[in-house]
């Protein structure tokens, strides 16, 4: 054994040993965040033990006498990827660590002729942590000779691999001081059901990513509903079997945008059907098996499902909070599974409260407690999707028995209720709403509803509650007029401009860095404080606001950490993320389509010569759009 690689991290603020424990927890539980050939590992066992004599043939795990306690977790890892012309095989370790020493040693684990395991003489490998002085620390990976390791690429890396990138992360998880807000991803479910699952669909359905029919990205699409109907078919086994049920779940998904969620699961021998507010291209292409519905879904008696078991909302929008209430006046047996995404009450937009968390974590937990009022014990995961928002929350066991039906949706109907009143009188103050902590909100929700809302109940449970439009508004400020769009950009531009003393120079056309004048920074509430109310108005209609207006004007602005920018196009880089050769071709396509902002507006004209500016340097420079001559061709 002899070191291949050793890391000198500083800790100044006091995160080791401690540290240092976490990120070998991390490499044991999710070491597919390092090992991206990795699905994850599954914790088959662990426990204390204590070190022995050494029997012959036992590879040193750490130095000092026999007694001392070790703890020990067996594992397996869940290769992504299959090797051409062979199945997946999982492969056993067993880690050990030595508190005491600081080291954990991974030592692989073969099957033997009498179905038993025992060490492999091969690939073992030791993380070991030393203090060195003060706040200086190492952090070493030592492993066997060459002639000792054998790479799979995928299980087993390089040696250089341990070395050089899973060093250096262990390293840096060592000394961060990252508390995560939500729970461990795929905490409620195997992870390596999931894992197998996942591959069978993923080849399964990898087709329908060359015949998508949306404008949206078909790989994002695809692959996060993939992973979603993944989740929820392992969720449902482990169901079946807990419950002891032979017939696979019913659902319903509300809301269900694209059905191919839908489609997936009901493939996999799961009956259901969708409904949306708005039909689309894509349902053509399933078949009749498919079972999908263009129609919009008003909270009340007339949208209850007695015989489903399952209710989906993926990415519901308005719907999310009305999910659980759905759920629980449909049956005593019905279950939910919400993914929310945009932030939505009963009655509209989410109006959060000043305070710690994020608007994310917040309406998470608002979420969870209009489930813990209709009552379900709510349980929360996080799933593995190209997404920022992959908190999911599920309803699927309930905190009372069938004889308090009644009394559950009285309090159900004072808790909607009292939601809306608190909202109106927010709206007339001018705040936002301010919702209670759990503990307060039997209290809140178990008075007696008054006698108009009762009659609602048995109707509409919200009058004037607003579902999706059918025709898909563009709110992302693409649609503004222009003259509305050019006044705020010339009327910010000068804003920035004018923050600092001007060094002006007409003539500087592509001149000097000392005397272009590159404007202030400002952040965005300071822009937003000089735009009039009716211009901050009609860009609150709009997602994202002033914000994704100043961002689709790239051309003239930088917005960075919510802070805005003059673009200063001589520092520009070219991106990393496209491909030379598509970044050649869109180029060239854009090459002087567009008159340039700078030259027409900037004091100082353009930074860039006219030879060097993506954009025209006059009208005679313009260029018709490549893309436009494509569709007409077409």
């Amino acid at each position: 054994m002899g070191p291949v690689g050793t890391a000198v991290v500083r800790d100044g603020g006091a995160a080791l040993p401690h540290g240092f424990w976490a990120a070998v927890r991390v490499w044991l539980e999710k070491p597919q965040v390092a090992n991206r050939r990795l699905c994850g590992a599954a914790i088959e066992a662990e426990g204390t033990v204590l070190l022995g004599d050494g029997g012959e043939g036992s590879p040193q795990l750490a130095a000092g006498g026999p007694g001392r306690e070790l703890r020990a977790v067996l594992r397996t890892l869940l290769p992504r990827a299959r090797p051409a012309g062979q199945p997946a095989s999982p492969t056993k370790e067993l880690a050990v660590q030595d508190v005491y020493s600081g080291t954990v040693t991974f030592l692989p684990l073969e099957e033997n002729n009498e179905g038993k395991y025992q060490i492999k003489k091969c690939n073992i490998y030791q993380i070991q942590l030393t203090h060195i002085k003060d706040e200086e620390w190492s952090v070493s990976i030592v492993a066997p000779s060459s002639e000792d390791w054998f790479s799979d690429g995928i299980t087993y890396p390089k040696l250089a691999w341990l070395g050089n990138e899973l060093l250096s992360k262990l390293a840096k998880w060592s000394v961060e001081q990252k508390h995560s807000e939500f729970r461990s991803t795929l905490s409620l479910i195997s992870v390596a059901k999931y894992c197998k699952v996942y591959q069978d669909l993923k080849e399964k359905y990898k087709e329908m990513v060359k015949v998508w029919p949306e404008v949206t990205d078909p790989e994002k699409f695809v692959y996060e509903d993939v992973a979603i109907a993944t989740y929820l078919l392992v969720l449902w086994e482990e169901e079946r079997k807990e419950k002891g049920l032979a017939k696979k779940q019913s659902f319903v998904d509300l809301g269900c945008g694209n059905g191919l969620l839908v489609h997936i699961l009901s493939n996999e021998g799961h009956s259901g059907r969708g409904i949306d507010v708005r039909r689309r291209k894509i349902w053509d292409l399933y078949g009749p098996e498919t079972h999908l519905e263009e129609s919009s879904i008003m909270p009340g008696d007339s949208h209850l499902f007695p015989d489903t078991d399952w209710l989906i909302g993926n990415h519901s929008d308005e719907l999310t909070p009305w999910i659980p209430v759905i759920a629980a006046r449909s049956s005593y047996s019905c279950s939910y599974f919400v993914l929310p995404c945009c932030f939505f009450d009963f009655h509209g937009k989410y109006s959060r409260r000043q305070s710690k968390k994020t608007q994310y974590r917040e309406y998470l937990d608002f979420v969870a407690q209009v489930g813990f009022v209709c009552g379900f014990h709510v349980e929360e995961d996080c799933l593995r999707i190209p997404s920022t928002k992959r908190v999911c929350l599920i309803g699927k066991n309930r905190t009372y028995p069938p004889t308090e039906c009644a009394l559950i949706d009285n309090r159900i109907a004072q808790y909607i209720q009292n939601r809306q009143t608190c909202a109106v009188v927010a709206c007339d103050r001018g705040v936002g709403f301010n919702h209670k902590d759990r503990s307060d909100v039997c209290k809140e929700a178990g008075s007696e509803p008054p006698d108009n809302e009762m009659e609602t109940a048995g109707r509409i449970w919200m009058p004037g509650f607003q579902p999706r439009e059918k025709v898909e508004q563009i709110r992302n400020c693409a649609a503004l007029p222009r003259d509305f769009v050019d006044d705020v950009v010339l009327n910010v531009a000068n804003l920035l401009l004018n923050a600092v003393p001007q060094k002006s120079n007409s003539n500087m056309h592509g001149g000097n860095m000392n005397t272009w004048n590159q404007g202030e920074s400002l952040s965005l509430k300071e822009v937003a404080e000089h735009l009039n109310k009716e211009t901050l108005k009609r860009l609150k209609s709009e997602y994202g606001g002033l914000q994704t207006l100043l961002k689709n004007n790239h051309q003239v602005f930088e917005v960075l950490n919510g802070r805005v920018h003059i673009r200063d196009w001589r520092k520009e880089k070219p991106s990393r993320k496209t491909k030379p050769e598509v970044k050649r071709c869109l180029s060239a396509e854009a090459f002087k389509t567009r008159l340039c902002w700078f030259f027409v507006h900037h004091p100082d004209g353009c930074s860039l010569p006219s030879e060097s500016c993506p954009y025209a340097h006059g009208t005679e420079e313009l260029r018709q759009s490549q893309t436009i001559k494509k569709k007409r061709h077409i």
